[in-house]
C-alpha cells in the first residue's frame, strides 16, 4: 500500500470510529403528558435529522406511574437524561439529593427564547436547575350543552354560593354536576387548594410554612376543609368517584357524563383521548370560569392555581441533552404547540399563534394573574404534598374532619 493509500485508510478508519462513537450518543427524555407525546416525538425527530450521530427518544409514563417510579430511576444506572417536572418542592428535593445538573451557565442563552419569569420558577437560590416550556391554569371547565339543559348560567358560579346553587340545580335536572377522579387523589386537592387561596390570600402559604398564626392549623386551612365538605355533602360527583382514575375522569367529561370538571387546561386533550369515541366534546362546546370567590376571603378572583411545566436535566447527562432542550424551546419548534393549542408555551413569540379561544383565554388569565400559585402538592414538596392530596380526599369522603386534616398537614410539614 502506498503512503497516500495508507493515509486514506487511516483517515477513513478514524472518521468511521468517530462516527460510530457519535452514534452512541442517546438522549432519553421521560415525560407524563400523553397528549403532547406525538408533538414532542416530532420535535425529537427534527433534532435528530439535523444532528447526525445523536438520537433523542421521548418516553411516556402515566402521571402516577411516573411519580412512583422516578425516585428509583434517579438512583439507578438507567436514569433518564431529561425528566418532566412540575417545579416546586419536589424539584428542590431532587436538587438537594444531587440528581440535577446545574444549568446556570446556560441561563443567558435560554433567556433568548424563554420568559425570564418562567425560568425563575425553575431556579433555586439563584441556581437554574430546569427549563420551563408551558404555563397552565386550573379552572372550572364546563359542558355548555349540559349547563344549558340544567338551566345554569356559568357566570353564576363566580361566587361560592352561586357554585353550590349551580350544583343543586344540575342535580335537580338529573345531571351529574361534577366529574371527579379521586382515585389518584391530586384532582381533589385542587378544590382544597383554591379554597385556601380564596380564603387566605397571597401570603397564606408563606405564613404557614414559617409557622406563623398556627401554621397549617390556622383557621384558614380548617375553613377550606369545611367548605370542601360542604360541597361533598351535596353528593355532586359521579358514582364511583373515589376509585375513578384521572384518565377515566377526563373521558367521562368528554362523553358528556358530567357538567363540570375542575382541572387544568390539559383537560382539553385528555377529554378527547379518553372518551369512548376518541373525539370527546367539540372545543366550542367547552367553556370555563375561574374558581369562585368566597365572602370575606382575602383572595382575588384573578388569583390562579396552575403550573409552569418544565424539564430537568439529570446529573451526568451528555451535553447533547442541554443542546436538545435549547432546540426544544425554540420558537420554531414550539409554534406548533401554540397553533394547535397543545398548551400555552412559555416561549417568546408564540402567544400570537394561539388560535383556540380557551387556550388563548388561559394565556391571558395567567399573564394577568394577581397571584399564580403552583399546585400545592408540588410546591410543598413530596412528603407534604402527598399528605395534602390524601387529606383532601379524606375530608371530602367524610373520613377525616377539617381539623384533623389541617393537623395532619402540619405534622407532615414538621417532619419533612
Amino acid at each position: 500500500m502506498n503512503r497516500n493509500a495508507l493515509l486514506g485508510a487511516v483517515t477513513a478508519l478514524a472518521l468511521g470510529t468517530g462516527a460510530a462513537a457519535a452514534e452512541d450518543v442517546t438522549v432519553r427524555m421521560l415525560q407524563v403528558n400523553q397528549t403532547n407525546q406525538p408533538l414532542w416525538e416530532k420535535i425529537a425527530e427534527n433534532y435528530n435529522a439535523t444532528h447526525p450521530g445523536v438520537k433523542v427518544t421521548v418516553e411516556y409514563l402515566e402521571n402516577e406511574a411516573y411519580k412512583a417510579k422516578l425516585p428509583t430511576l434517579l438512583q439507578s444506572e438507567d436514569k433518564p437524561d431529561i425528566i418532566y417536572s412540575w417545579g416546586g418542592g419536589v424539584m428542590r428535593a431532587q436538587d438537594e439529593a444531587g440528581y440535577l445538573m446545574d444549568l446556570t451557565a446556560a441561563r443567558a442563552d435560554l433567556e433568548k427564547n424563554i420568559f425570564p419569569a418562567a425560568l425563575d420558577a425553575y431556579s433555586i437560590d439563584g441556581k437554574l436547575v430546569g427549563i420551563p416550556y408551558d404555563f397552565s391554569q386550573v379552572a372550572l371547565f364546563y359542558n355548555k350543552a349540559l349547563m344549558e339543559q340544567g338551566g345554569v348560567d356559568p357566570k353564576s358560579m363566580e361566587t361560592w354560593e352561586g357554585f353550590l346553587a349551580a350544583v343543586k340545580k344540575l342535580k335537580e335536572a338529573g345531571i351529574t354536576p361534577i366529574i371527579m377522579g379521586a382515585g389518584e387523589k391530586w384532582p381533589m386537592h385542587f378544590y382544597w387548594s383554591y379554597l385556601v387561596m380564596r380564603l387566605g390570600g397571597a401570603d397564606v402559604l408563606k405564613k404557614a410554612e414559617a409557622g406563623e398564626d398556627g401554621g397549617f392549623e390556622n383557621p384558614v386551612f380548617i375553613e377550606a376543609g369545611v367548605k370542601l365538605k360542604e360541597l361533598a355533602d351535596l353528593e355532586p360527583f359521579q358514582e364511583g368517584w373515589l376509585g375513578t382514575l384521572f384518565p377515566a375522569s377526563g373521558g367521562m367529561f368528554g362523553d358528556g357524563k358530567g357538567a363540570i370538571d375542575l382541572m387544568g387546561n390539559w383537560l382539553l386533550g385528555t377529554q378527547k383521548e379518553n372518551s369512548a369515541s376518541g373525539e370527546g366534546l367539540p372545543l366550542d362546546q367547552i367553556g370555563f370560569v375561574n374558581f369562585p370567590t368566597l365572602p370575606g376571603g382575602k383572595g382575588n378572583a384573578t388569583d390562579t392555581l396552575g403550573g409552569i411545566g418544565g424539564f430537568l436535566i439529570t446529573e451526568g447527562a451528555p451535553p447533547e441533552a442541554l443542546d436538545f432542550m435549547k432546540f426544544f424551546t425554540s420558537p420554531d419548534q414550539q409554534m406548533v404547540a401554540a397553533e394547535q393549542s397543545f398548551y400555552v408555551p412559555a416561549v417568546k413569540g408564540t402567544d400570537a399563534a394561539i388560535t383556540n379561544p380557551i387556550i388563548a383565554a388561559v394565556s391571558r388569565n395567567v399573564a394577568g394573574s394577581t397571584w399564580h400559585q403552583l399546585f400545592f402538592d408540588q410546591d410543598l414538596g413530596p412528603s407534604v404534598g402527598r399528605v395534602v392530596n390524601d387529606v383532601s380526599v379524606a375530608i371530602a369522603a367524610g373520613e377525616m374532619t377539617p381539623e384533623e386534616g389541617a393537623a395532619a398537614i402540619q405534622e407532615a410539614w414538621d417532619q419533612r
